[in-house]
């Protein structure tokens, strides 16, 4: 049993798919009733397998029992995709498939693969030890998005002339994200402005994208979290800030929430500071939320409205300030991709002096410190010095390491 869990569209289904079996049956759990569900399942095992199941097949504990019964003389693949679905479908699967599964898992030939895009409840399901299927799964697989290297090589193949303002623009939008990436990729929006123009194109799927992949997740809470997830991706960092913005209480709950179940944001704190430090700042992890945030929730009169030509607008207008953040995040994954650094920022207390990217190699006790610009001209090298003099003066660990200072800009992508 190989569970993969991922965000909608990150493209779980696909590697399924090539698992490299000639034979592979494949359930989609769809929202409906689960003798409907069984008919479709039934539908497949006969044209796949060509075996007839016999009797009555209302329920997916028959079937399932009827596809561990015919993999004891016959080894094939079962997919089960959207599996959190049986949640509202019919919560008892669960317990049904863990007796089954373990009756029949030593003697059966059955290589199943389950994936599901409601990132919580996959977890809550395989990885909550209450749950009947906690433990069961013998490899657990969590999709990430494509790496810095893989999308410049992607952007490549598509686009051998491409500039850095191309590549910011795919990943600002995209993240890495195989399905978006695809889309822009595959109907020639190849730079900048071509990708920025197909966000709100008439029946552009990113329009209520954001709505798509977290209204499940959020429940009927959708409508807070979403205001908490609008304040952070324009640029608010604290608590505090959030609080005053929304006039909202308990805020730490949902921001714990948000943090700890969903993870969605993540605290982080200047590098070196220790835990206890009150220096917290808020971040949202995922570039295309961040995006859709920023522009389609926060301006969703227009996209009720159907006025896209002036959402439109507004985003090639107030681009260059999310630019600026996705290139730090840019910067940032590069680095972590290497596997071998301690990466983040640093700030003082009252904020003023402000490092956008340290890099560590706790090992050979090696520091670099990096200003971001986009345009190398606004580069003040005595200015960052002075900066990078009170930060090392703040930070004792980094007096015990050799320190490099250097500027990054949009050609070192």
């Amino acid at each position: 049993m190989t569970v993969i869990m991922g965000r909608r569209r990150i493209g779980k289904t696909e590697p399924s798919q090539r698992c490299g079996d000639d034979t592979i049956l494949y359930f989609f759990v769809g929202k409906k009733a689960e003798a409907l569900l069984c008919q479709d399942f039934v539908t497949e095992i006969t044209n796949k397998l060509g075996i007839p199941v016999l009797g009555q097949a209302n329920s997916f504990a028959d079937v399932f029992r009827f596809v561990l019964q015919i993999s004891e003389s016959r080894p094939f693949t079962l997919i089960i995709d959207e599996f959190q679905n049986f949640q509202k479908v019919n919560p008892t699967v669960f317990s049904d498939m863990q007796r089954d599964w373990d009756l029949w898992k030593r003697k059966s030939h059955l290589n199943l693969i389950i994936s599901g895009s409601v990132f919580t409840l996959m977890k809550k399901i395989f990885e909550d030890y209450e749950e009947p299927l906690f433990g069961r799964a013998d490899e657990k697989l969590t999709l990430q998005p494509f790496k810095t290297d893989v999308l410049k090589e992607i952007l490549s193949d598509f686009n051998h002339d491409y500039t850095p303002e191309d590549l910011l623009a795919l990943f600002g939008i995209t993240g890495g994200i195989a399905w978006y990436v695809t889309l822009l990729l595959d109907r020639g929006k190849t730079h900048k402005n071509k990708m920025l123009a197909a966000l709100t194109e008439e029946n552009s799927p990113f329009i209520n994208e954001g709505k798509n992949i977290l209204v499940e997740e959020f429940g009927t809470d959708y409508a807070i979290y979403f205001s908490i997830l609008t304040c952070i991706a324009c640029g608010m960092k604290t608590s505090a800030e959030i609080k005053n913005e929304l006039q909202l209480e308990n805020i730490s709950s949902y921001l714990s929430r948000l943090e700890d179940y969903y993870g969605l944001i993540s605290k982080y704190q200047p590098i070196f500071a220790p835990k206890s430090s009150k220096k917290v700042r808020y971040q949202l992890h995922d570039c295309f939320l961040i995006l859709w945030f920023r522009f389609f929730f926060k301006y969703q009169a227009l996209v009720e409205n159907k006025a896209l030509k002036a959402l439109g607008d507004i985003i090639k207008r107030d681009y260059d300030g999310l630019s600026g953040i996705m290139m730090e995040r840019y910067f940032v994954r590069k680095f972590q991709e290497k596997g071998r650094y301690i990466v983040g920022k640093w700030w003082d207390r009252k904020g003023f002096n402000e490092i956008d990217l340290v890099v560590i190699d706790p090992i050979d006790k090696e520091a670099w410190i990096y200003e971001l610009k986009k345009d190398e001209r606004r580069y003040d090298e005595s200015s960052f010095k002075e900066k990078v003099d009170t930060m090392v003066a703040q930070t004792p660990e980094l007096r015990k390491m050799t320190i490099h200072i250097g500027l990054l800009t949009m050609k070192d992508m």
